[in-house]
């Protein structure tokens, strides 16, 4: 039997963190480095990151001096984003559903740079790539047995960040034919209206002490226009008796960059207008987010809500007159609405960073990859949220938290090494209403954390854990 394969050349973009980086001039790799020690060191040293920090040259537009290598192929974290997967599971689906390696770019940048620069790499880049695939022996082969027999076109597989520059690339000011030759874009987890959490990284360190990790994410984001661009372009700043927008003046006094936060609200609304062609978007749900906040003295506290608005723009308010405000929950990091944009959307119940590897997600990628009839996720499957810290120490309790479900029965947790070695299960409970569990590891490394429902979804975390040598990491300043 013939195999069900794309004529498309197919282009995945990662998100935010997402590529490995290596500096031209030290000659290292300085962002994704395979093993947990690397980790522990970059994130717990003083000057673990520094190298990732933009100078004023590349402010400026003089880049290259970090060059991205390749997708992320080991599991990794970072503070508040926590537990990112590797793409191998994404790129390895993709293939499945081509007719040749080659009809696949993976499209590695560097995501501290501007969104609108690594959109404009991209154009060209996926320019490149159709010529090349159209002119492979492969594609004249696999186009004899499709239905339609037509030249390749493209497709974007997008996780987070990558569906904002993929956006980019498709606008008219670089390659005004490339929309017109892309087929589909499926975005996963894409903050189309940015995310909270984002200020909450850039406001680290005000008024209240943290962990070393969080401080140095602080440190260099605040430098980078890559992390403004994902600043909530919505109405989320709770003032008085209404919401509001965030002000470049804002950002600043939360602790970001005002002329790299009013650049990316002018990119935002040229970006708005720019329709993806075949657009469907993988949104996750299910999962505590941030949505909203409220500023006193330059201090950011985060809420786990966020105001609706009707068609009139006025904002639903009670009898009172008091905003109201509304829980829609996303994927840990963009809350849905964010993500839930276009004529197509996929919830699935999934952390931000397993977004891209779930095997529903990646059904759904194969699915549109070989034009079959979009069918979005199996249904009566709800599945259920999961809370884990970002940074633990070693022999220190901390607790699983698991939303959603309102029985213990058929649920079940459990906690392994990146690798899947390891394993135990970890006893749920019941405290103060909610499904918990306390845990405790033994040793230093990057865990990962699964709870499965009775619906058989599975949801994943991961977090890193620091042994008596980063008893500094854990102090405050």
């Amino acid at each position: 039997m013939t195999p069900d394969l794309t004529q498309d050349a197919v282009v995945v973009v990662p998100g935010i963190m997402g590529s490995e980086l290596y500096d031209t001039v030290a000659r290292k790799t300085v962002w994704g480095l395979s093993g947990v020690s690397w980790l522990l060191r970059a994130w717990t040293l003083p000057k673990g990151l520094e190298p990732l920090r933009m100078t004023e040259e590349e402010l400026e537009g003089r880049t290259g001096r970090i060059k991205a290598t390749q997708l992320m192929r080991h599991s990794s974290w970072t503070p508040y984003l926590q537990g990112l997967e590797p793409y191998t599971d994404l790129v390895d689906a993709v293939l499945r559903c081509v007719a040749d390696p080659a009809a696949v770019l993976e499209f590695a940048y560097d995501w501290r740079l501007p969104v609108s620069t690594n959109g404009r790499l991209l154009a060209e880049a996926a320019r490149r790539h159709l010529t090349a695939w159209r002119q492979h022996p492969a594609h004249d082969a696999v186009r004899r047995v499709r239905v339609d027999e037509r030249p390749a076109r493209l497709v974007f597989v997008a996780h987070s960040m990558g569906g904002l520059v993929t956006r980019a690339a498709l606008g008219p000011t670089h390659d005004a034919d490339l929309a017109a030759d892309t087929r589909a874009v499926l975005t996963l987890g894409t903050p189309f209206y940015g995310a909270v959490k984002s200020t909450v990284i850039l406001n680290t360190g005000r008024g209240t002490p943290v962990p070393l990790p969080h401080r140095q994410l602080r440190s260099i984001s605040a430098t980078m226009p890559g992390l403004h661009d994902l600043l909530p372009m919505y109405t989320c700043l709770v003032d008085n008796d209404t919401v509001r927008r965030l002000t470049p003046g804002d950002v600043a006094g939360l602790g970001g960059d005002a002329e790299l936060a009013r650049a990316a609200a002018d990119f935002h609304q040229k970006q708005a207008r720019i329709v993806l062609p075949g657009h469907r978007a993988v949104a996750g749900t299910g999962q505590r987010t941030l949505q909203s906040l409220t500023v006193s003295d330059g201090v950011a506290e985060p809420h786990h809500h966020g105001p609706r608005q009707h068609t009139t723009g006025e904002f639903v308010r009670d009898r009172r007159g008091r905003v109201v405000f509304y829980d829609v929950k996303g994927d840990g990091t963009v809350h849905k609405e964010s993500a839930a944009v276009g004529p197509a959307v996929t919830p699935l119940p999934l952390q931000h960073g397993a977004v891209a590897s779930d095997r529903v997600a990646l059904k759904a990628v194969a699915e549109i990859l070989r034009e079959d009839e979009h069918l979005g996720p199996p249904q009566g499957a709800p599945g259920c949220g999961l809370e884990v810290p970002d940074f633990i120490g070693v022999g220190t309790p901390w607790t699983v938290k698991v939303s959603g479900p309102d029985s213990l029965a058929g649920l079940a947790c459990e906690i392994s090494d990146t690798t899947g070695q390891n394993a135990r299960t970890v006893k749920l409970g019941w405290g103060d209403g909610d499904i918990v569990a306390r845990v405790v590891v033994d040793a230093p490394g990057l865990y990962r954390v699964s709870a499965r429902t009775i619906d058989g979804h599975t949801v994943t975390q991961l977090v890193l854990a620091g042994d008596d040598g980063t008893r500094e990491a854990l102090s405050p300043y």
